[in-house]
């Protein structure tokens, strides 16, 4: 039975959000033992060598040949923005207790990517992204908001480095939507994995840290770089050549939810009610998005 391309964008993006889901579980286990740069060494290496082999497997070296000079800058500052979109995403989970707090969080970046794309590609949002984009960004401050009355004190340790992340996922959202025709998706996997693997070695060596760590941390970490830089980055950009951006974002929504249930059968956690509401509104944020975009596009 020949699979559509609309299902078969639909399944890839599914695969991308599950298998991202178990990322935040793996490399919060990983990061209660080793550093950030001994997880990038690692986490990265591996990712890479999984995306060589799907490489080699389909083919796709010759792709290269067939960029231009344009597309290889672009590439560049994909790279620059990608080492350090992770870096933080990485940190957030690092200093955040429960993943589920960074996955509810994280889900403001739609309305990053929606006003990126006002005012860089000019395009227009309707009523219903709009509101999308108020509840996703008060579904934001609702989790991290501390209540201290002072500034410095006001929300989570570790909101922060979410903010800053999603803003340059954005950024890099946006760049490879308008660039995904010209720029192979198994392309843009290698060179987001070689940037931070390189970002992870140097950094490694500036801060003099050992290479060695332990082996629950290991099989985390290969685990875990299997479904994140590898299954996670190659099946979502796979399904932006079959499905809008929306629709993967409807898909994407869900992020949550699997991460809600991975964090309580690996942790025993669950977010106290005023972040299980706040992650609801930004759920519904992202879906008022998704919809009010798809209508627009109709």
């Amino acid at each position: 039975m020949k699979i559509s391309n609309s299902l078969k964008g639909f399944l890839l993006a599914f695969l991308s959000v599950l298998a991202i889901s178990n990322v935040y579980i793996f490399s919060k286990v990983a990061l209660k033992e080793v550093s950030l740069p001994q997880f990038g060494v690692y986490w990265f290496f591996f990712g890479l060598l999984w995306i060589l082999l799907y490489a080699w497997y389909q083919k796709s070296f010759t792709l290269f040949k067939n960029l231009s000079r344009r597309c290889y800058w672009v590439l560049l500052f994909l790279g620059f923005i990608e080492v350090v979109s992770t870096y933080f995403f990485f940190k957030a989970i690092d200093t955040i207790s429960n993943p589920t707090i960074v996955s509810f969080i994280g889900n403001i970046a739609p309305a990053f990517i929606i006003t990126l794309s006002f005012l860089i590609l000019k395009e227009r949002f309707n009523f219903l992204e709009f509101w999308g984009m108020l509840l996703a960004i008060s579904g934001a401050f609702i989790i991290s908001y501390k209540g201290n009355s002072g500034v410095e004190n006001m929300f989570i340790e570790g909101a922060q480095y979410i903010l800053y992340s999603s803003v340059l996922s954005a950024v890099n959202a946006v760049i490879i939507k308008k660039k995904i025709k010209k720029i192979h998706p198994t392309i843009l996997t290698i060179n987001r994995s070689s940037f931070l693997l390189i970002f992870s070695i140097l950094a490694l060596l500036i801060l003099q840290e050992p290479l060695t760590i332990s082996f629950s941390a290991l099989k985390n970490i290969f685990i875990g770089s299997l479904l994140g830089p590898f299954l996670t980055v190659i099946a979502g950009y796979l399904a932006l050549q079959y499905i809008p951006l929306s629709r993967k974002a409807i898909i994407a929504s869900t992020r949550g939810l699997f991460v809600l249930a991975g964090s309580y059968l690996y942790f025993g956690e669950f977010p106290d009610t005023i972040a299980l509401i706040g992650g609801i509104v930004t759920i519904t944020g992202v879906l008022l998005i998704a919809f009010g975009k798809t209508k627009f596009q109709k």
